[in-house]
């Protein structure tokens, strides 16, 4: 059942052909498996799955269960998980752990998934290839010698080699769709504050999306139904009608249209990507729909004001990392301004130089269902 989306789990635990411990128990010993050669996860909760998977199967035989139940589901490291550690990939976070769950968290723990840990990430959301984690570089599946695309690579690498049939990550500016196409899988980026970014640990907070990778569109849509909806805790989270996510998926192409900016159709475009974008459009053009050439003249600005406005507020954010409140702190200094940069020349130090550190997953007898 492994290489089932999740629209086909949720298929087989509504006909009792599977249960979550099942699955659950699957998904641990193909991490185990996998992960020294991925190193897609940082901490795996073994515990903390096979209890929340006995809760699913309860809550499905007593038919209180909903679509996503008993579905196990990997979090990014940038995402709090009360009572298990989020680390951002860095070393200043490397044993903390949160005291609540985000709000994308504990939107898909009440529609019943089962988390089973933690996934690997550039430091601090900051990156684009996945190898700039304290806890080392994370691996495409596809080929062990190509990088998964980041930030979210561990979430990427985790879903693509079929450890979870789905996992979150945030998206700055690509961090979910680079890696989903890097990895060859489904990745949604959702409308700002479509889906509240409380407990999302900041990197640039005007750009951070919690979002989602699983293996199909439809996939996407199903946890995007779970994920979505106003938070009053978070000022950018909007206040929208709920809708399902799902209702447009199998309408047909005809009289639909698809608009090519010129602009990314420029000379430096690679070949094989122009190649691969060309055979997408003739499907799609087979299926009914039309393409339109558009122009977003501004375009070339994105790039130059995105580097103005993503660093600028991470200096904001990160700057609590700084040894004093929590985290990690230089043992030895002078003084105040002494333990400062000690502290923070460790932090960005293990960035570079710290990528042999492993991770050690909790342990934990599994049984079967029924036990």
């Amino acid at each position: 059942m492994h290489t089932a989306p999740i629209a086909e789990l949720a298929a087989a635990l509504a006909a009792r052909s599977v249960c979550s411990v099942e699955l659950t128990i699957s998904a641990l010993e193909r991490i185990g498996a996998a992960n020294h050669r991925l190193n897609a996860f940082i901490t795996v909760d073994q515990d903390g799955a096979m209890t929340r998977a006995r809760a699913a199967d309860a809550a499905r035989a007593s038919g209180k269960a909903g679509t996503l139940t008993g579905i196990p589901v990997a979090h990014k490291d940038v995402l709090m998980t009360a009572g298990l550690r989020t680390t951002c990939g860095s070393r200043m976070l490397e044993n903390f752990v949160a005291p609540y769950d985000a709000f994308v968290v504990q939107k898909l723990s009440d529609a019943g998934m089962v988390s089973v840990g933690k996934t690997n990430m550039d430091e601090f959301a900051m990156g684009s290839s996945n190898e700039n984690s304290f806890f080392g570089a994370v691996r495409n599946p596809w080929s062990v010698d190509c990088v998964p695309g980041g930030s979210s690579g561990g979430s990427a690498a985790a879903v693509s080699a079929r450890l979870v049939p789905a996992a979150t990550g945030t998206d700055t500016g690509g961090s979910i769709r680079q890696p989903a196409a890097l990895s060859g899988i489904c990745g949604l980026k959702p409308t700002y504050g479509l889906c509240s970014r409380y407990g999302l640990i900041a990197f640039a907070s005007s750009l951070d999306t919690p979002g989602v990778l699983a293996q199909t569109a439809l996939d996407c849509a199903l946890l995007l139904n779970a994920m979505a909806g106003h938070d009053a805790r978070d000022s950018t989270s909007l206040e929208r009608p709920v809708e399902d996510y799902t209702r447009q998926l199998e309408r047909s192409l005809e009289g639909v249209r698809i608009g090519l900016p010129k602009e990314y159709f420029s000379d430096g475009t690679d070949a094989a990507v122009v190649k691969a974008i060309d055979a997408a459009l003739k499907e799609l053009c087979k299926l009914g729909a039309t393409t339109v050439e558009v122009s977003l003249p501004s375009v070339d600005l994105s790039v130059p004001v995105y580097y103005v406005i993503a660093p600028a507020e991470a200096s904001s954010n990160l700057s609590r990392f700084d040894g004093v409140r929590y985290g990690h702190r230089a043992t030895r200094y002078a003084n105040l301004d002494d333990m400062y940069r000690r502290t923070r020349a460790v932090f960005w130090w293990g960035l570079t130089c710290s990528r042999t550190a492993t991770t050690t997953p909790t342990t934990s007898r599994r049984s079967r269902c029924g036990d």
